[in-house]
Formats: C-alpha cells, sequence, structure tokens
C-alpha cells in the first residue's frame, strides 16, 4: 500500500480528512505514511508552536500499522480509518499521561480512555498525543505552568485562544488532520477561530463527557475541532450517541451528518444577532466588514437574513460564570486546600472568585439559565440559524491579564448558556494576516443544520486555501513572563472579609493570589449583583432532573 502508480500530493500534512479518507479507502495514501509524516513535521515545527504535551509516536505508528493491515485485508471502518488526530490533554487515555496541563496532574496516567477516545480509536483513528490546554481548560495563557503555553500558528507572538490551545495551533499549523477540544465558555470556538479552524460546540449531551476533567459539569461539551467542515461532520459521525457513563448524555438517535451537508441554504431563514458584537461586545472594524461581506455571501446562496436579538451579552455572562465558576471550584477545593501553590497564577486568578459568590448566587443564575433556554424558542420557530461574530483576531501573547477575565463579556458565552449548537468558522482575514470568524447558532440537535450553513459558506468562499507559512528555523521570540497580580482598591474592611472567606474555606492563600482576588472583588460583585432577583415562585433551576424512562 499504496497499490496505485498515481502521484500523492507533497504536502500530506494539509490534506483535510476527506481527502485522506479517500485516498485511504483506495488504497492510494497508507496510514503508516500519513502517520509518519505528520509525527516527522511535528518533530520539525512544535518546539516553537508548543501544541503537544505528550507526543505518542509509538503508540500512533502501531495504530497506523493495525489500520493499514485491515484496509488492505478489505475491512475499511469508515473515514475516521487511518486518520491522525490529537486529543487536548484532558481526555483520559489508558497508559497515557493525562496532564490536564497542570503541576497538580502531572503524573497522572489513567487506566481507562475516556468514551470520546474510545469511539475515535473504534472508528480507526489514529492518536498523534496530547495536546496543551489551560490549565483544568480553564486558566490561560499561563507562563508559570509545567509546559509552555501554545502559540498561534499565523503570528507565534500572538494567542492561540483557549483553552483548548493546543489542538487549535495543531490543526491549523498542519500536525494533525482533527483534534477534540472541549468548551464551556467558548474553548473549542475560541482557539477555532484565532487559528482559522472550523470548531464546533455540539448540543449539550451529545457528545459523551465520560473521561473528560470537567471544568463545569452544567456547562462543559466535547468537541471536534477540523480544518473543514465535511471534516467536521466526519468526526461528529463517529463522536456522538448515547452514553449511559455521562448522566447529561441524550438519548436521541444521530442523523447522518454527511447527508444533506452540500444541499444549499435557499430559502433558509437566518437571524443576524448585531447587538452582540455592535454595542455588548464591540468587536474590529475588519471583523464587522468580513461579517457584511459573509452576509452577502450568504443571501447570494439564497438565503433570508434578518436582525434579532437576544439578551445583552452582560445578563450570560453573569449567569454562565457564577454557574461555572462555583461548579470548578467545589471540584478543585479538595487539592487547594492541600497542594494551592502548585495550580498556575492565572487558574486561581479565576477559581478563587467564586468564594465571593453565594449559594443564593449560584440557584439564581441556575433560575435565570432556565429563562434563557425558553426564550430561545420563538427564534428557534423562526429561523433555522442565527449568526453573530466570532472570537479574533488574536491579541499577543503577553496582552492578557487575568483581571480581563471578571471584566469582560463574550460573544461565546451566551451559547454555552442555551446549550444548543454553535460553530465557529474563517470568514478572512485582518491587515496582519490574523484569522477573523463567523458563529453559526443553531436549536438543539439541529448540529446538521448548523453544518450544512457552514459548508454552503465554505464552498462559496477562498479561505481554505490559505494557510500559516511556518518555518521551522525560524527564531521565536521567549515565553512572556507571568505578570504581577493587579493592585486592588477594596477597603481595608473588605480585605479582611474576604480573608475570613478564604480562612473558613480551609485556604491558605499567599498574598499575590489573594491581591488578585481582593482586585477581582468589585467585578465579581457587580457580576451577582446582575442576576435577576424578582424571580417567580415557580421559575425552577436548569439543573432539575428528570428521571430517564
Amino acid at each position: 500500500m499504496p497499490d496505485t502508480q498515481q502521484q500523492l500530493p507533497t504536502d500530506l500534512h494539509y490534506l483535510s480528512i476527506t481527502q485522506a479518507a479517500r485516498l485511504i479507502q483506495r488504497r492510494e495514501l497508507s496510514p503508516v505514511d500519513l502517520t509518519r509524516a505528520f509525527l516527522d513535521r511535528i518533530t520539525a515545527l512544535d518546539p516553537q508552536l508548543n501544541a503537544f504535551i505528550t507526543v505518542t509516536a509509538d503508540h500512533a505508528m502501531a495504530q497506523a500499522k493495525a489500520a493499514e493491515t485491515e484496509i488492505a485485508a478489505g475491512t475499511y471502518r469508515g473515514p475516521m480509518h487511518g486518520i491522525p488526530f490529537g486529543l487536548k490533554d484532558i481526555y483520559c487515555t489508558t497508559g497515557i499521561l493525562t496532564s490536564c496541563h497542570s503541576r497538580t496532574r502531572d503524573d497522572y496516567v489513567p487506566t481507562f480512555d475516556a468514551t470520546t477516545v474510545k469511539k475515535l480509536y473504534e472508528a480507526g483513528g489514529v492518536l498523534l498525543g496530547k495536546l496543551s490546554t489551560h490549565e483544568f481548560a480553564h486558566g490561560g495563557p499561563s507562563f508559570d505552568l509545567p509546559w509552555p503555553a501554545a502559540r498561534n500558528p499565523w503570528d507565534r507572538d500572538h494567542f492561540t485562544g483557549g483553552s483548548s490551545s493546543g489542538s487549535g495551533a495543531g490543526v491549523a499549523a498542519g500536525l494533525m488532520m482533527g483534534a477534540m477540544g472541549s468548551d464551556t465558555g467558548g474553548s473549542i470556538r475560541n482557539p477555532s477561530a484565532l487559528c482559522g479552524l472550523v470548531g464546533l460546540k455540539p448540543t449539550y449531551g451529545l457528545i459523551s463527557r465520560y473521561g473528560v476533567f470537567t471544568n463545569s459539569f452544567s456547562y462543559d461539551h466535547a468537541g471536534p475541532m477540523t480544518w473543514t467542515v465535511e471534516d467536521c461532520a466526519i468526526m461528529m459521525q463517529a463522536l456522538a450517541g448515547h452514553d449511559p457513563n455521562d448522566p447529561a448524555s441524550a438519548a436521541k438517535g444521530i442523523p447522518d451528518y454527511s447527508s444533506g451537508l452540500h444541499s444549499g441554504i435557499k430559502g433558509m431563514r437566518i437571524g443576524i444577532i448585531r447587538h452582540l458584537y455592535e454595542d455588548d461586545v464591540p468587536v474590529a472594524p475588519a471583523v464587522k466588514a468580513a461579517l457584511e461581506q459573509a452576509y452577502d455571501v450568504l443571501r447570494g446562496l439564497g438565503a433570508i437574513l434578518e436582525d434579532v436579538r437576544i439578551r445583552p451579552a452582560s445578563d450570560y455572562h453573569a449567569v454562565k460564570i457564577t454557574g461555572a465558576e462555583s461548579e470548578l471550584f467545589s471540584v478543585h477545593h479538595p487539592v487547594m486546600r492541600k497542594r494551592l501553590n502548585h495550580f498556575g497564577a492565572d487558574f486561581l486568578g479565576r477559581a478563587l472568585g467564586a468564594l465571593l459568590i453565594s449559594g443564593h448566587d449560584y440557584m439564581r443564575a441556575s433560575r435565570q439559565r432556565r429563562l434563557m433556554i425558553e426564550e430561545m424558542a420563538p427564534l428557534y420557530a423562526k429561523y433555522d440559524v442565527l449568526l453573530t461574530a466570532g472570537p479574533g483576531p488574536a491579541a499577543r501573547l503577553d496582552a492578557w491579564r487575568t483581571i480581563n477575565f471578571w471584566q469582560r463579556n463574550s460573544v461565546t458565552t451566551p451559547f454555552n448558556c442555551t446549550g444548543g449548537p454553535a460553530l465557529v468558522q474563517c470568514i478572512g482575514f485582518n491587515e496582519a494576516g490574523l484569522p477573523l470568524s463567523m458563529q453559526i447558532v443553531g436549536r438543539p440537535f439541529a448540529d446538521n443544520v448548523v453544518m450544512r450553513v457552514a459548508q454552503a459558506y465554505e464552498s462559496a468562499t477562498p479561505w481554505k486555501s490559505r494557510r500559516p507559512d511556518l518555518d521551522p528555523n525560524a527564531v521565536i521570540t521567549p515565553q512572556p513572563a507571568p505578570p504581577p497580580p493587579e493592585k486592588a482598591t477594596i477597603s481595608q474592611v473588605r480585605r479582611d472579609e474576604i480573608a475570613g472567606i478564604c480562612k473558613r474555606a480551609g485556604l491558605t492563600v499567599p498574598d499575590n493570589h489573594f491581591e488578585q482576588l481582593c482586585a477581582a472583588a468589585p467585578y465579581i460583585d457587580e457580576m451577582v449583583g446582575h442576576l435577576e432577583s424578582d424571580l417567580k415562585f415557580h421559575d425552577e433551576p436548569a439543573s432539575v432532573f428528570q428521571f430517564s424512562a
């Protein structure tokens, strides 16, 4: 294998999953040769990108050889068979380090595979390795962790977006064909947007979370990050499905995600959420211009576009951050009590903020979230999908400050609150050559419709032909130093209150982390003050459950 004389592409690393799968199925491309090409590229380029924590070269070659043998014997499992992929290093893998990019997990080797990993193995996928993330899929970019922060292939001095940072960098740079990310407030969509990928946050419950380290039980989504929409559909086909090991898993039938992908969008109704990026979270002029051009493309393809409104971004920010940070703190509190200084400063600058969120705040956020979900029903009934800006362009690595997390609203967070599918894709580049993005949002379990719209746009535009220009001999600037903590401006009385809260939680918080927490306090107080207080007696929380049949 290969068993024909056909000329193969010289740049195997820039094949899409779709292209490679066709060649592999026809035995014109060897999974072994393909995997070796990626491993060679990783060796050459990853030192300047830091996409990987662990490269599983021997494991990958063994899987590639097994795939090649099966295919040669006439057993072809489908379009993921022999395809090299990567995993965000929060996905548990038997016998392979699963570090969560944290000093607290730098020696953890699971004895089981996450359900998603099993599914990709069963589909014939080839694991190239475990990828950089923000610590526990949350804090970052951080420069005080055991592994360096991932860098953007389009400009290595810029941010990849997070928290699926290595997944974004790796797919964009051609170090793998697809990768798994996770999305709690935008962590698939942020790096996909900033690195020029297609990234899908699937409907909550559609892909199993079992064996994936939690950020927030109520908000976490596992999902694929790929170069093309068709590649995304291929990975979704392998990944989606009910898992009894995940209590949030949806018992839904799974459609053929590739069927109808190229059916076009003539007559589709699309709602544009302008206020989200024009007023709530203002974006750069280049993003606005690219969006208007994208809307023209969609109109030209026969779609009907109208402006719509949802709540302000600040409402979703307050609900999501209040709920998710409370859950994350609960998960990590036992380790914090024993090894707080083993966590990175940025992670602690977020997680410790939950100390200032009460149970009353958490319940208000959960009840308000249910209202937000219900409010989407009329929009889902009227429109096939909703459109708005995606994140980007990427900022410089040295521009990030932890306090930004508490200060800034987000264009991605609203759709974690509402739980349906949300996809980002590239819609052009700014003058500096950094990707710009659009976000397509759908009703729950209409992930195929979202991908259909994305495919129509992708097919009508040239952006997928452009890849980062990477030189293995390029000189890369050193990683920035960790920024100092923000200076708090609160009163001594408030400081004493916060110190008492830390003590009651059993935490000994060093001065630098305590100062960062005090600096965040006014923003946290404002955020929880933004939560609705006049909820009706019958407004139940989003955490209410149903027994399965």
